[in-house]
């Protein structure tokens, strides 16, 4: 047998590799860039941007840009200024391997731009973003017709592609993205039927429950479920049913004629790569356990944005990259702090907390979901009982995420052992 002919592989070296170009990897590229750091990034699809590329809508950049941007506008600031950088940029590239030697990483990508890749690295962030789940996720019995679409999916189909997904729809989760394409399909024409929430409660923003439903007359059916999907060759109808004491109450059971639904039913940070290089996966987020360096439990590996956790907003993730990029740069020319840090665990209400640890050299920065919904609560920073700081929430829901700032001065004055423990908690 004739041998198959080798493929060349092309090797550099860099200080960090960061895998996803989205907000997180673009902030923290261009952060690490501007300190003199010879950085490499790296994406699968064809331009910098990630999921921002497909949101025409508004509503990004009033944190980060101080004015109000849609999806790529808010890109669009970044690229300019990555495009302007020394940042190597690899597209339609995709990561399939990292092979860790000592100090040093070795990142292997297959490209249709570049052949094989192989880039040499002190340290790697991860922001791979994070992935929409789909029906097998839940559930839901009936047959298997088209016109199912999870709900960015059909977003793509519309704004990028040109396609109409369907002219009678019903969208199941009333997720951020759900309560967005419900407007969105109204605008091309087509009729949305309501949205089926098996919460009590919403699991998007309140501005689009408001923006999105309530200024078109959409149906939001809070406590029901989808319990059946009829069609043969393409979606027909779909049963729902309110839900009591956890259970669907079938005698209530009514009908929706449609030939389309989209899933809005929640997000899954992407870590399968991350899993195969020995991260360890927090199973409360889906994403890594990090520390408050946002390193993960593998040296030089850091994590940011929404593969680290799902965010409710855009700027947040930048915030977050910068705050990471900072940190892998004291790496780089530090090494890793020999500082004991202490961990931070979950009181009250809460879901999760990110970072998993705090240090006491710097101010930390808390990004955190409870899973109640209430107006006038109170988040307390507690160790062995005592309270160290306190803040006052004016409203709280789970689709919104908090933020919460604790001073290293806060944590010196309260005389804490190194490496104790401290918990948040809302009541």
């Amino acid at each position: 047998m004739k041998k198959k002919k080798l493929v060349s592989i092309k090797s550099s070296s860099y200080d960090v590799v960061i895998i996803g170009a989205g907000a997180a990897g673009m902030a923290a590229a261009l952060t690490l860039s501007q300190k003199g750091v010879k950085v490499a990034l790296i994406d699968r699809e064809d331009h910098c941007g990630g999921i921002l590329n497909q949101c025409i809508h508004n509503g990004f950049g009033i944190h980060e840009f101080n004015e109000e941007l849609t999806g790529p506008e808010y890109a669009e600031k970044y690229i300019i200024s990555l495009e302007k950088s020394p940042v190597d940029i690899f597209l339609h590239t995709t990561v399939v391997s990292v092979h860790r030697e000592k100090k040093h990483k070795t990142v292997i990508a297959y490209s249709g731009l570049y052949g094989v890749l192989s880039l040499e690295c002190r340290t790697i962030i991860l922001a791979m973003g994070c992935r929409e789940r789909n029906r097998g996720n839940i559930g839901i019995a009936g047959m298997r017709p088209s016109g199912i679409f999870t709900a960015g999916l059909a977003q793509r189909l519309i704004n990028i592609d040109g396609y109409i997904p369907g002219k009678n729809i019903v969208i199941i989760g009333s997720g951020d993205i759900g309560l967005i394409m419900a407007r969105r399909c109204t605008w091309i024409g087509s009729k949305v039927h309501g949205v089926v929430e098996i919460l009590p409660y919403p699991s998007g923003l309140s501005r689009n429950i408001s923006q999105c439903l309530n200024d078109f007359g959409i149906p939001l059916y809070l406590g029901h479920r989808v319990t059946k999907i009829y069609g043969k060759n393409r979606v027909e109808k779909v049963d729902i049913a309110p839900i009591s004491k956890d259970e669907s109450n079938t005698s209530k059971t009514f009908s929706i004629e449609c030939d389309t639904i989209l899933l809005s039913i929640g997000l899954i940070p992407e870590n399968e790569l991350s899993k195969e290089i020995g991260v360890l996966i927090n199973h409360d987020t889906g994403g890594p356990y990090v520390d408050a360096h946002f390193m993960t439990n593998v040296d030089g590996i850091f994590a940011c944005g929404n593969v680290l956790h799902v965010h409710d907003l855009v700027d947040f993730v930048s915030e977050e990259a910068k705050k990471c990029a900072g940190f892998v740069f004291d790496y780089i020319k530090k090494g890793e702090s020999k500082e004991l840090q202490g961990n931070v665990s979950v009181g009250a209400n809460v879901i999760y907390v990110i970072p998993n640890k705090y240090a006491t050299d710097t101010d930390n920065t808390f990004y955190l979901r409870t899973f109640i919904l209430k107006n006038n609560a109170t988040l307390t920073l507690t160790h062995n009982g005592k309270v160290i700081k306190t803040r006052k929430l004016i409203h709280i829901q789970p689709s919104e995420m908090i933020r919460f700032t604790v001073e290293k001065d806060v944590l010196n004055k309260a005389d804490i052992t190194p490496g104790a423990s401290l918990e948040i908690s809302i009541q």
